[in-house]
């Protein structure tokens, strides 16, 4: 079924009327809807005579039941993505020499859940701002953020976002960092060219978790060099690490039997008491190795260090040594 820019169209599957606002790829269009654009699979839409005619037809039908038609099965469609909200990229093509070339992506904001979320969506390289947005996202809904150059895709930009369960308090917030690297970024744009698919997705969160209770600091006793505290014994401050490595089996002999919650709870009373000795000895700089994962543990460590006025700065970076497992923590002076 052909489409050009500019032509209504009806949504298959809720009935909503729009148009045509770009054309993404073979298989795919972009349509606003109600001041909304988004991207569509073709065969998901009509023209919206097709639905005036489909609507005529089936009232005449009603009055004749003898004539009924054997109903057509319906054409498969492409699944939806998981639960889940994601950032979604849309490469866009431009012909140069006979050779199709990605000139600009397109990126998109899904939620696959059935709550509303609000957001705030930062992009930068290095130091300077590329785009930044905030807003509210309803159950099953998407957005379209911005377009950004093919070319600044190569410089791995870092795409920071912030994700709130607007309904449920109970529920704490989440955020985390996304970088695309070049050869991945190269292998999606090859699978897309292939025609496997149109975009490419990556999951953000599952879902919300429930806020956790915080976790409190060992208490330290005080340390008073060179002198005596009267009604108490001095004792010598241990000491500091410039790297801290918060893997449970660096931390305990055998975790073996341990449950997630004791094992994270070992790990950040770890990272309070070598948080608290390189305060202590004025330490400049702290990495903390926490790994990858599923990023609980780094969401941990950060909402600490955020929440320590001693800590000038922190940053989870890429790095020969950690990769992105490590933070590392500038004191204030």
């Amino acid at each position: 079924m052909k489409f050009s820019i500019g032509d209504n169209i009806v949504l298959k599957r809720t009935g909503e009327e729009g148009f045509v606002t770009a054309f993404i790829d073979k298989k795919m269009i972009e349509v606003e809807v109600a001041g909304t654009v988004f991207p569509v699979y073709i065969e998901d839409i009509d023209h919206p005579y097709l639905k005036w005619f489909t609507e005529k037809n089936t009232a005449k039908k009603k009055q004749s039941p003898m004539m009924q038609l054997p109903v057509e099965k319906p054409s498969l469609r492409a699944e939806r993505l998981a639960k889940g909200v994601y950032l979604s990229f849309v490469p866009v093509f431009r012909t140069d020499e006979m050779e199709e070339v990605v000139s600009q992506v397109k990126v998109f904001l899904l939620n696959e859940l059935p709550v509303t979320v609000k957001f705030v969506y930062d992009v930068r390289i290095a130091e300077r701002g590329l785009f930044r947005h905030e807003g509210t996202l309803h159950a099953f809904g998407n957005v379209y953020l911005h377009s950004i150059e093919y070319g600044d895709m190569n410089d791995q930009p870092r795409f920071q976002w912030t994700l709130t369960d607007v309904a449920h308090e109970v529920n704490g917030v989440e955020e985390g960092v996304l970088r695309i690297r070049p050869a991945k970024l190269f292998e999606h744009i090859t699978k897309i060219l292939q025609g496997s698919e149109p975009s490419f997705s990556y999951l953000l969160i599952e879902g919300f978790s429930v806020k956790k209770a915080p976790v409190p600091p060992p208490k330290l006793e005080p340390v008073i060099r060179g002198s005596k505290i009267q009604g108490a014994k001095t004792h010598a401050l241990a000491a500091a690490k410039s790297e801290v490595d918060l893997h449970i089996e660096h931390l305990v002999g055998d975790p073996k039997g341990m449950t997630n919650a004791e094992i994270i709870t070992i790990q950040l009373n770890a990272l309070h008491r070598y948080l608290h000795l390189a305060i202590a000895h004025r330490m400049e700089r702290m990495v903390v190795i926490h790994g990858l994962g599923k990023g609980k543990l780094r969401d941990e460590v950060h909402a600490i260090l955020k929440a320590t006025p001693e800590v000038a700065r922190y940053k989870n970076e890429w790095s020969g040594k950690y990769g992105f497992g490590a933070t590392e923590i500038t004191f204030r002076r």
